[in-house]
């Protein structure tokens, strides 16, 4: 399947398709639900959905590997040395270096016209998960999330294609990449207290007598207290907001595109849906989409992405 989708986007190099392969590997293994919506994709665009991918998981391991013997200066070191190597590759046209993510998301970024500031912007983000532990209040929150979420929907558009200006597209496929980190942030709040940080605007907890105090006894106590439950569902409800919002960008992308968007919106917003189902009780368990309905929904895009190809094209 691989070295179809290589030959159908023109991949020829062995060592640029030996650098595709392992992005794709680590989007099999760490981006589940989002790898199975690359499934409905154009062959010839899955490549550098892969490509992104294995970028932003090379720079996100190295911010929250759990390695203890790693402090901040270090990874501050690490990511700094994966920034420079790709501003030289990208931008200065130096061959240095032989990490398989940083080739294949110059060959797509060169490929498709993505700019490295939309990278600088993403590199950013990640370095503020360094020192930065909680947000004051939406607007910090907002800043984060445009490198860390907002960039990474820019960065697919160009590969995703749009029917009309890419400009008019632009703001909602910022939106669904905002979308979907709001999502996990609260699916995992209790895995992001363990590593020290809080992803919910503290003026928004406070608004119902919840800090990082309280947050820090429902994980210890495996339970969800009260005020927390209200505190989670004010931000559900401003998370389905995003999606709204977002929605309205699906039919601005290219026909052959759509069905993957719509499954990967399907499936994050029900991310939601079991959150709300389970009234909140993210400390003692986490809220998942199961493999049936994941694969209901992959059948589903595939259907129409098979219609969309015969009317536009592969």
């Amino acid at each position: 399947m691989i070295r179809s989708e290589l030959d159908a986007a023109g991949v020829h190099d062995p060592a640029l398709r030996d650098a595709y392969q392992q992005c794709r590997m680590l989007n099999a293994e760490h981006g589940r639900t989002f790898f199975l919506a690359t499934r409905l994709l154009a062959p010839q665009q899955r490549p550098a959905v892969h490509a992104l991918y294995g970028f932003a998981r090379r720079a996100d391991d190295i911010i929250d590997d759990f390695d203890d013997t790693l402090g901040a200066g270090e990874r501050a070191e690490r990511l700094q040395r994966l920034a420079t190597q790709l501003f030289n590759q990208l931008v200065q046209h130096q061959n240095s270096g032989h990490d398989p993510a940083l080739r294949a998301v110059v060959h797509t970024a060169r490929r498709y016209g993505i700019p490295w500031e939309m990278f600088d912007d993403f590199l950013t983000s990640m370095r503020m998960d360094l020192t930065v532990t909680d947000y004051p209040d939406r607007k910090s929150l907002e800043r984060y999330m445009h490198g860390s979420a907002e960039v990474i929907g820019l960065q697919m558009l160009p590969v995703l294609g749009t029917v009309g200006p890419r400009e008019e597209a632009a703001p909602y496929a910022a939106a669904l990449g905002k979308a979907f980190q709001l999502t996990n942030f609260l699916r995992d709040v209790d895995e992001d207290l363990q590593r020290g940080r809080v992803y919910l605007p503290a003026d928004e907890l406070a608004a119902h007598r919840v800090d990082r105090e309280l947050l820090g006894w429902c994980h210890t106590n495996r339970r969800t207290d009260a005020r927390v439950r209200r505190a989670l569902t004010e931000q559900h409800a401003t998370t389905r907001r995003v999606y709204d919002v977002a929605r309205k960008g699906i039919e601005m992308l290219d026909p052959r595109s759509r069905p993957c968007v719509e499954a990967a919106y399907t499936l994050y917003s029900e991310i939601l849906d079991r959150i709300e189902n389970i009234d909140f009780a993210i400390f003692n368990q986490r809220a998942t989409v199961g493999t049936g309905r994941r694969l209901q929904v992959a059948g589903v895009g595939l259907i129409g992405a098979w219609r969309a190809r015969l009317t536009h094209g592969r």
